[in-house]
């Protein structure tokens, strides 16, 4: 050991010859070492392609939408649950927790899709890659004296269930629908309403999962109003309530936020928020007992 480390350090000088082979052979396999990468870089970029391709991609990448085709026609289905804790009726200052089937039956060709989702069957097309139309034929519960747990709907009857025709439209302001402006009217036999909002999607996922944002203004006919806040002689008489009539024009202005993720291929978990506050002249109304209405969901849904 110590004969090696009192050995004096030689340096030696290499023939000409030799530098000239050590250059050629660190040139040859620099050549080697670059076109390997080269390879790898370009396989790398191949298969991150294939895998962009594969992607299950919804007709429009919203979370608010159920589209269980994963970017392929044909039949598909998804049936879940969901659990709602919202207010008893429009204008309630009473909460309670609603348990309600979720999902639906769907056919997709190429931009369209038909669904049925329990009382509601519809349509939905996308036109011109940033216009999204959907065409649903539904029905509203109607309200019951017994919605109230604290009689406030006594003597104001019960409403019957009622068909409702709604058509939605959406455009798109980019090529993601990162942004839109959306518009939404309902016709029935017992009046009208109309919405209209913008819109906001978070998240690059294009398989419908993320979250997004409606900022929206609402508006009901005469009728519409007098339905929900409306009381008429008859009704003033039997529940002790003023008579009032309420007049056309904005209804409400709100704010919804729908969250949607797939824990696997086949589960997906979802959530969904919303806050409408009323307009002074429904405020003003006997049976709108809050100045508010609030709603707050969660759920899952197996996708066959």
């Amino acid at each position: 050991m110590r004969d090696l480390i009192a050995k004096p350090l030689r340096f030696e000088v290499l023939e000409p010859e030799l530098i000239f082979t050590n250059t050629y052979l660190s040139e040859f396999y620099m050549k080697k070492f670059t076109g390997l990468l080269l390879a790898l870089c370009i396989n790398g970029l191949t298969v991150q392609t294939a895998l962009a391709q594969d992607e299950k991609t919804a007709m429009v990448p919203l979370p608010s939408l159920d589209d269980f085709s994963k970017g392929e026609d044909g039949w598909s289905f998804g049936l879940g649950l969901g659990v709602e804790y919202e207010t008893a009726y429009e204008g309630s200052d009473e909460f309670g927790l609603e348990i309600q089937p979720a999902g639906a039956v769907q056919w997709r060709s190429g931009d369209n899709i038909f669904y049925f989702a329990g009382e509601a069957i519809g349509w939905r097309g996308v036109r011109s890659e940033n216009w999204l139309l959907e065409a649903t034929i539904g029905f509203d519960e109607g309200r019951e004296e017994s919605d109230s747990d604290d009689g406030h709907l006594d003597g104001l009857g019960d409403q019957d269930e009622g068909a409702e025709f709604v058509f939605q439209a959406r455009r798109a302001l980019d090529a993601d629908w990162r942004y839109w402006l959306v518009s939404r009217i309902v016709a029935s036999d017992e009046g009208n309403l109309g919405l209209f909002g913008v819109g906001r999607r978070f998240g690059d996922q294009l398989d419908g999962t993320g979250s997004e944002i409606n900022v929206v203004a609402t508006f009901h006919d005469s009728e519409y109003a007098n339905k929900g806040f409306g009381i008429d002689v008859g009704q003033a008489a039997a529940s002790g309530l003023p008579q009032t009539s309420v007049s056309g024009g904005l209804r409400s202005v709100g704010i919804n936020y729908n969250y949607r993720h797939y824990v696997n291929d086949n589960w997906q978990i979802y959530g969904e928020a919303l806050f409408e506050y009323y307009s002074s002249e429904v405020r003003e109304s006997p049976i709108a007992r809050s100045n508010y209405e609030a709603e707050i969901g969660v759920g899952f849904i197996y996708i066959f």
